[in-house]
């Protein structure tokens, strides 16, 4: 069974249950500056699990694509990926827990017919600090169905601790309790972490055993399904979204509970081919096989499987990437495509493949020319560096090599090793820390959907950004629209499209118009209908090909039927203006350029 045919399974499977099939969002956040990446399956639809409508309805299913750049260091084990599909079903206030449990049974043993006996579960063992119960309910199903098909499933709590187990696993035993770190879900991660207002809540994730692995002790003296060994692979991750926490730290409820699940694809194919190796399926071995014939080297071969793996992921990638007009270049998305391709060049090079041979996609072959140009200046480098009589490489100095010349260490350390040279690998790792920790600064404040929070305040921002646009348009032109958003409780970041600098007359009538709107009282109204219909009603939004059949449109209209703004979004909303009011006047604080063609504001509100 192919990749392709696997994920039919799942989408006609999902839809079988009454959930509507939507395309994969973009690798890129549409309308979100605010994170490079899409990273999970969830993350299009937060607003949805949040509270917002979703516009075809309460179950949803999608294939998603993903990129994690954090990956890019483990790629070349088994199972680690950059890039990877998210199979995802979700339910908003729909079904929950039995249904999830059920449904996923049966596609996992009946249609993909994976082995009941080689499936193990997680779940959550509750947290007495937050005061959250052990979830009882999903471990009853689970062992339900194990006992159905005459499989033994006790349930045990070996693991309490997020670094693993405190003994192995017994005889009978299939369903494991750990605690938040490993089955609890939230934007903020663990109970304690999360902010009042937010939703959250246990999760039940699946485990595919590969008996024939061996456990390495390095990982730990227990193998257990959160182990890193490899013995065990996660397939698929149920999400019970049942928690709100309060002002004062206590859980409830909600009323209203979700289902998020997400299976990573690849991996749930290679369990269909009973490997535990994730490469050995279709959409990487159309990259390794013709790099075996290219190079002369096996991939079964120990010594030279770790660089074909790298490969592998990191075209993929980046040809992904590059079919979405993502380029390379030295900042943001375009940095991790130089780097995935500049890093495959270097493995490559370690099997043999020549020069220009390592993908037929023409960006990526001109990547490849121009990072061999780079590479003889760093080679220049390292040998002003080796006349110096230095005995070894600092930490500083690979430092360089890496960030100036796309030396990856491991290329640092082979060329310090032909030359007698040893390398400050452990100052080099520290100097790296150094600098992702300055690369997250402002990172802290990127936000999923351009939201901080939900917040009243923040909401409020939200709505006046909206006014904001319609000011705008109104000012310079419908050639205006939203490139991005970044909003806090304290300032609202705000991209648009323009080509000039926006003279401050300007900006003050465009503050005119917003504070007008707030103090006119207008409401929010939130209207379903066909896109072509939105578009036809003069509803603003940016790339409207990628939206949905069915739009959700945010109209802003006082009670004599003026409209003062009508915008594709997700929400949230105010419901009235008035409620903008009382953080005090609007007002556009500074207007610069972001990017060609792009403007930004930053405004506030000022108690008057």
């Amino acid at each position: 069974m192919k990749t392709a045919e696997v994920r039919e399974k799942y989408l006609k499977f999902m839809e079988s249950k009454g959930h509507t099939i939507v395309p994969s969002s973009p690798l890129v956040p549409e309308n979100d500056p605010t994170t490079l990446f899409t990273g999970s399956g969830m993350q299009p639809m937060i607003q949805y699990l949040l509270g917002a409508k979703h516009p075809q309805g309460t179950r949803i299913t999608d294939s998603q694509k993903c990129f994690r750049a954090d990956d890019i260091e483990d790629v070349g084990d088994n199972r680690h990926t950059t890039h990877f599909e998210m199979l995802g079903n979700w339910s908003f206030g729909d079904y929950f827990k039995e249904e999830q449990i059920r449904w996923m049974w049966e596609f996992l043993t009946k249609e993909i017919m994976l082995d009941p006996s080689r499936l193990y579960i997680t779940c959550f063992g509750g947290d007495d600090q937050a005061g959250i119960p052990k979830d009882e309910e999903a471990p009853r199903v689970w062992q339900e169905l194990f006992n159905g098909v005459g499989l033994d499933a006790d349930i045990a709590d070996i693991g309490s601790e997020s670094d693993g187990g405190v003994r192995g696993i017994r005889e009978g035993e299939r369903i494991f309790y750990y605690d938040g770190k490993k089955n609890w879900w939230s934007r903020a991660g663990v109970p304690a972490n999360m902010p009042a207002g937010e939703p959250g809540g246990p999760d039940s994730e699946m485990f595919y055993e590969f008996p024939d692995v061996e456990h390495d002790p390095v990982f730990g003296e227990y193998c257990h399904p959160n182990c890193d060994c490899g013995r065990f692979i996660e397939i698929g991750n149920n999400v019970f979204m049942q928690y709100k926490k309060l002002e004062d730290g206590s859980f409830v409820e909600l009323e209203n509970k979700n289902i998020d699940y997400g299976g990573g694809l690849e991996r749930l194919t290679a369990a269909v081919h009973n490997s535990a190796d994730v490469f050995t399926i279709d959409v990487f071995q159309n990259i390794i096989k013709p790099l075996e014939e290219k190079s002369g080297k096996s991939y079964e071969d120990d010594e030279h499987k770790e660089s074909f793996r790298i490969i592998a992921d990191h075209i993929r990638a980046a040809e992904t990437m590059i079919a979405e007009n993502i380029l390379p270049s030295n900042t943001e998305q375009g940095y991790f495509v130089r780097r995935l391709i500049r890093r495959s060049i270097i493995h490559a090079d370690k099997l043999g493949v020549p020069a220009g041979e390592l993908s037929d996609n023409t960006v990526v072959l001109a990547e490849e020319e121009q990072f061999r140009k780079t590479l003889e200046r760093g080679l220049k480098e390292f040998n002003k560096m080796k006349t110096k009589g230095i005995k070894e490489v600092s930490g500083h100095d690979a430092y360089v090599l890496f960030t100036t010349y796309g030396f990856p260490i491991e290329l640092t350390q082979e060329l310090a090793y032909e030359e007698g040279l040893s390398v400050d690998v452990k100052a080099f790792k520290v100097e790296m820390d150094k600098h992702k920790e300055q690369s997250r600064v402002g990172a802290e404040q990127k936000f999923k959907g351009g939201l901080a929070d939900h917040s009243e305040k923040t909401t409020a921002f939200h709505t006046a950004t909206h006014l904001m646009l319609a000011g705008l348009r109104k000012e310079l032109g419908e050639h205006v629209t939203q490139k991005g958003s970044n909003i806090t409780a304290e300032r609202a970041r705000f991209d648009f499209t323009h080509d000039s600098k926006v003279e401050r007359d300007v900006l003050d009538k465009v503050e005119d118009f917003v504070n007008g709107a707030i103090q006119a009282g207008a409401k929010v109204e939130i209207e379903e209908m066909p896109k072509e219909e939105a578009r036809e009603s003069g509803a603003t939004g940016a790339f409207w090909e990628k939206y949905p059949d069915i739009v959700t449109v945010y109209k802003i209209v006082d009670s004599e039927g003026n409209v003062y703004s009508r915008e594709l979004c997700g929400g949230p909303h105010v419901e009235n203006t008035k409620d903008i009011s009382k953080f005090g006047k609007f007002e556009i604080k500074k207007e610069s350029s972001s990017s060609a063609g792009v403007r930004r504001i930053k405004a506030v509100f000022v108690e008057e």
